[in-house]
């Protein structure tokens, strides 16, 4: 039973932007941690970034300062802004829910992920 939805990736030229979203309306824990994890051909899943029950975002070194994560909590939807994107962020982008509400753990909750490819 899929309770997370990815959608807006695309294809994009290096520099630009794309904003992914994330449909959590079925997942009766949006209130908590939820984080956004990409995949590359070939390589393991990676996690992007989080945004606590708190509201508190963080990123990994790669995507800081390019990358921004919010929440829409009316409407049980995660963001993730992306610009001056490159062609290494080129992947398979996934959004999970936590599975605790005190902390950030990805196990059971996951999108089905939207591709998103950068050219040059």
């Amino acid at each position: 039973q899929v309770q997370l939805v990815e959608s807006g990736g695309g294809s994009v030229q290096v520099g630009g932007s794309l904003r992914l979203s994330c449909d959590a309306s079925r997942y009766t824990y949006s209130s908590w941690c939820m984080g956004w994890f990409r995949q590359a051909p070939g390589k393991e899943r990676e996690w992007v970034g989080t945004v606590d029950r708190d509201g508190k975002t963080t990123y990994r070194d790669s995507v800081k300062g390019r990358f921004t994560i919010s929440k829409d909590n009316a409407k049980n939807t995660l963001y993730l802004q992306m610009n001056s994107l490159k062609p290494e962020d080129t992947a398979m982008y996934y959004c999970a829910g936590s599975d605790w509400s005190n902390r950030c753990e990805f196990r059971r909750y996951w999108g089905q992920g939207t591709q998103v490819t950068v050219s040059s």
